[in-house]
C-alpha cells in the first residue's frame, strides 16, 4: 500500500462519508444470539500476536485493573494477545502499512474467552458498583448497559478474529488523538462521530480504518478501535481457552 492509499480526510470529507451518527449508542459486547453457540477450549488454530506479528505494541487492558470494570478480567491469565492464525497474518499486513505511515499498532484486545464475558455480565448486575464510571460511561446510568446493549451474552471477540487496538506515532513516542478513550460507552465511540471533536482527530480515526480495511478487516460502527475478519475461520464458534501463551503452545 503506498501512501496515497490512507490519505488523511478532512472534516467536512468525513461528514459527507460518514453519516450515521444517529444510531443508538452501542458497545462491541452486542452480539446476535446466535443457537450455533459452541463452548470449545482447542486452541490449536489460534497463535499468540508477540510471536507472529512482533512489530506491534500490546497494551492488554483486561489484564490490568484499567478498563471499565476496575479489575483484572476473569480468563486473562497473561497480558499477552492470542487471535487466529488467518487473522494474525492480516494483521502482519496491517502493522507493515502502519509502519510505512509512521505508526505502531498498538492492541487493546483480541481473543476474549467466553469466561471473560461472563465477567462483564456479572459487573454489569451489580448495579452499585461504578468504580470506573467517570472514566468510561460518565453519561449512562450503569443500570441501562444491558437493555442498551452494551453488555451482552456473548462476544464476536470469543470468536477469535477481532481485534481492538489504536495507532502509537513513533515521531511523537505518544498514542495517536483520536478524540475518544477504547471502551468508552457513548456516541462518541462511533468511527463516524464529528460532535466537537477536531479535523486531526477525525483524520487519525479514518487512517486506523484505512489501514484495516485494506488489509481485510470489517470496522464496527459503533466502536472506532473495533475490527473484524472478512471470512473468519471460526465464526459459529464461540471460545473459552484463557488468554496466555501456554493455551498456544501446549507441546
Amino acid at each position: 500500500m503506498n501512501r496515497k492509499t490512507i490519505k488523511l480526510i478532512s472534516a467536512a470529507a468525513a461528514a459527507v462519508l460518514l453519516s450515521s451518527c444517529s444510531l443508538p449508542a452501542s458497545n462491541e459486547a452486542q452480539e446476535p444470539n446466535s443457537t450455533a453457540y459452541v463452548s470449545e477450549y482447542d486452541a490449536s488454530g489460534f497463535v499468540s500476536l508477540s510471536e507472529t506479528v512482533p512489530n506491534v505494541i500490546l497494551e492488554i487492558r483486561y489484564y490490568s485493573e484499567y478498563n471499565f470494570v476496575g479489575d483484572r478480567i476473569d480468563g486473562y491469565e497473561e497480558p499477552c494477545a492470542l487471535i487466529s492464525r488467518e487473522a494474525a497474518d492480516a494483521l502482519s499486513g496491517a502493522a507493515h502499512d502502519a509502519e510505512e505511515l509512521g505508526y505502531m499498532l498498538k492492541i487493546y484486545d483480541a481473543y476474549r474467552p467466553q469466561t471473560a464475558v461472563n465477567n462483564f455480565i456479572k459487573w454489569a448486575e451489580d448495579i452499585d458498583d461504578t468504580r470506573m464510571k467517570d472514566y468510561f460511561y460518565p453519561e449512562l446510568d450503569k443500570s441501562v448497559l444491558f437493555d442498551q446493549g452494551y453488555i451482552a451474552a456473548k462476544s464476536g471477540h470469543s470468536r477469535g478474529s477481532t481485534v481492538d487496538l489504536t495507532l502509537f506515532d513513533m515521531r511523537t513516542g505518544k498514542d495517536v488523538d483520536m478524540g475518544g478513550v477504547f471502551d468508552y460507552f457513548g456516541e462518541r465511540s462511533h468511527p463516524d462521530y464529528i460532535g466537537d471533536l477536531t479535523p486531526e482527530q477525525i483524520n487519525n480515526r479514518n487512517i486506523l480504518r484505512n489501514i484495516m480495511t485494506e488489509n481485510g478487516f470489517n470496522p464496527l460502527d459503533t466502536e472506532w478501535w473495533h475490527f473484524t475478519l472478512n471470512n473468519e475461520p471460526y465464526k459459529d464458534t464461540y471460545f473459552d481457552f484463557p488468554v496466555s501463551d501456554e493455551s498456544v503452545n501446549d507441546d
